[in-house]
């Protein structure tokens, strides 16, 4: 089901988060530089993090946790490079913050882009990406999809099978992946969502849904980063 929340719905969720003090929130933040970034800060109020909207180097300071969103990869990555925020978020990532990333924002993070070897990228997910493999925006589509959850990357669990309302808009496609990379979800053997360790990413826009399964484990991979970080 899309969400289609009123403004009072949100602002209930945004008051909960904003009147616990700011010592105690679980700060997430969500790259703002182009692209739906506002569905996904909606999101996080439900789940009870704050959300912090992220356009240069000096707001990637003090998070959680960060959320890739979908939107122009092509963009993303040059505006990344132009506020010199690409390597200090690689590097952020790469010591281990919590990351959720839809559609570009798996595109952001993979270590191949095929066919556009030199648009810059995060180089953090060991995955080869296709751009747009679903086709256009007019081919975008809702589905029913079996998957596995992601796991929390701190407890020694399994994956648990779940059904997913997943909406793709001019999808990418997971092409291969490394030894350390799991997959979550396959679609006519198309790869649409992995995980590797703390990053979560995934083909399909899970904030166009009232299903908070992957912001929940968002907020929860950061709130144990919070602790380790301490």
């Amino acid at each position: 089901m899309l969400t289609h929340l009123s403004p009072i719905h949100i602002e209930k969720y945004i008051q909960e988060v904003e009147n616990v003090p700011s010592e105690k929130q679980i700060r997430i933040g969500v790259l703002a530089l182009q692209g739906a970034f506002i569905e996904h800060c909606h999101s996080l109020y439900r789940v009870g993090a704050k959300p912090v909207e992220v356009r240069t180097a000096e707001d990637l300071d003090g998070l959680h946790g960060i959320c890739l969103p979908g939107g122009e990869s092509t963009v993303m990555a040059k505006l990344l490079v132009q506020n010199n925020m690409l390597d200090k978020l690689a590097c952020l990532i790469n010591k281990g913050l919590p990351v959720f990333a839809t559609c570009a924002g798996l595109i952001l993070l993979s270590k191949e882009i095929i066919g556009f070897e030199n648009q810059p990228r995060l180089n953090c997910l060991d995955i080869a990406v296709n751009r747009n493999a679903f086709g256009r925006q007019i081919d975008s589509f809702v589905e029913e999809m079996e998957m596995l959850a992601p796991k929390h990357s701190y407890l020694n669990e399994e994956h648990k099978k779940v059904v997913f309302p997943a909406v793709f808009i001019r999808a990418p496609q997971v092409a291969s992946v490394g030894d350390n990379v799991e997959i979550l979800s396959k679609r006519e053997e198309r790869i649409l969502a992995v995980q590797q360790k703390s990053i979560v990413a995934v083909a399909f826009h899970p904030e166009l849904t009232e299903n908070m399964l992957f912001h929940t484990w968002l907020y929860e991979e950061a709130k144990h980063y919070k602790e380790i970080i301490k």
